[in-house]
């Protein structure tokens, strides 16, 4: 029997439904989570919207879908076991509009991201995104990203494109951003944890997000080929928090691009980079790592805002703890976090701060963090070398 499943489609959540007999079906799908003011150039409706992403759920009958449900459902499930799709569209960022897609097969069901782009920022990010999380999940050990499965593309009857991919939904988590506090001198993560909830975490659950953030990142570098996770900002909602009471889990969703940090060197066409490049590259991502681990934009959509001095000692941290994580390079006397740590240990205070001046003159001056990095940089020089003093020599 071939499969007929029952589709329903939401706006932003299940109390919502929404139908061609809707006029919100024929309305301009916002461009931006500011979801005003961006839509004169649309011809793109939110029917159109759906009906894409009914087009990519079909892809050769079902089949992608219902590999994608028995793998999260640890069982096998062929296309005709599929009953219902709820497909929810959840938001919009600036590379793409997320749905939440339930499947369900009979009484057990899951839930999946469906990312669509539409803009030609994500029209020209999402295949290498689907290709870069696809490839870091074959090749390494850990997994702090979601599987994917499937990229594809529709055109609307206006012949304009948008492009999709599936993976999964990570259930519980959520964006976080800097928030002022009341008297705006300060700010603090707040967790976005519903439609109408925004809560402020703990200082203690603070830092566990920037920790495990740059374990994640350094983790994912490839010391051997420079190879790192690009171009990432927590203003982008980039990384997801699941936050039960004391205990904080991080995910990253988005990986635009993965490439090599710097441009291939005669060496490394020669078989590899030596020890001391690797290691001063590795220094490199860290302190580049470091400043902009403490860039978001206020309440994620306002100014450019920077993290308080406990997020550096938090990145320091991670950073050992995602090395200490990756498997063993032949040419290195020692595991990685311990020949970086040596590495540190010999390297002068006045060179760490001129490193860290010379990667900030790398940042785009027309971007708006380049101001505030520049405002903020020697007291996170400072903030740095204090940092990686305490965890190199703890009292």
């Amino acid at each position: 029997m071939p499969p007929n499943p029952q589709f329903s489609y939401y706006l932003y959540n299940l109390n919502t439904p929404i139908s061609q007999e809707n006029t919100a079906w024929r309305q301009p799908l916002p461009l931006s989570r500011h979801l005003c003011g961006e839509n004169a150039d649309n011809s793109i409706s939110q029917g159109d919207y759906f009906l894409a992403t009914r087009h990519f759920l079909e892809t050769n009958d079902f089949e992608t879908v219902s590999i994608a449900l028995g793998q999260c459902l640890n069982k096998r499930v062929t296309p005709a076991d599929i009953t219902d799709m709820r497909v929810c569209l959840a938001k919009h960022g600036e590379f793409y509009h997320p749905a939440r897609v339930e499947v369900a097969a009979g009484a057990q069901s899951a839930s999946f991201v469906l990312n669509v782009a539409v803009s030609g920022a994500g029209l020209r990010t999402i295949q290498e995104e689907y290709r870069s999380l696809k490839f870091l999940n074959d090749e390494f050990a850990h997994s702090f990203i979601p599987r994917v499965y499937h990229c594809g593309e529709f055109e609307t009857t206006w012949r304009q494109k948008l492009g999709l991919f599936l993976g999964d939904w990570l259930e519980g988590y959520h964006e976080f951003h800097l928030c002022a506090d009341s008297s705006g001198s300060a700010v603090h993560v707040r967790l976005w944890d519903g439609q109408a909830r925004r809560s402020v975490l703990s200082t203690a659950q603070q830092t566990e997000i920037y920790r495990q953030a740059a374990r994640i990142m350094a983790y994912y570098y490839n010391v051997e080929t420079f190879e790192q996770i690009f171009a990432w900002h927590h203003a982008a909602g980039d990384f997801i928090a699941r936050v039960e009471e004391d205990a904080v889990d991080l995910k990253l969703i988005a990986v635009r691009r993965y490439a090599p940090l710097l441009k291939k060197q005669n060496n490394l066409e020669a078989g590899g980079a030596d020890v001391e490049m690797m290691l001063q590259t590795l220094l490199l991502f860290f302190l580049n790592l470091s400043i902009r681990m403490r860039l978001d934009r206020l309440d994620g959509v306002g100014d450019i805002v920077w993290a308080d001095p406990f997020a550096v000692s938090a990145t320091v941290e991670g950073f050992f703890e995602g090395l200490a994580l990756k498997p063993s390079i032949p040419s290195l006397p020692d595991a990685i976090d311990r020949c970086f740590a040596y590495f540190l240990s010999v390297s002068s205070q006045e060179d760490l701060g001129d490193l860290c001046r010379a990667v900030a003159d790398t940042f785009d001056r027309r971007a708006p963090e380049t101001v505030i990095v520049r405002q903020n940089l020697e007291a996170h020089i400072t903030s740095l070398t204090r940092s990686i003093q305490q965890y190199l020599q703890p009292s």
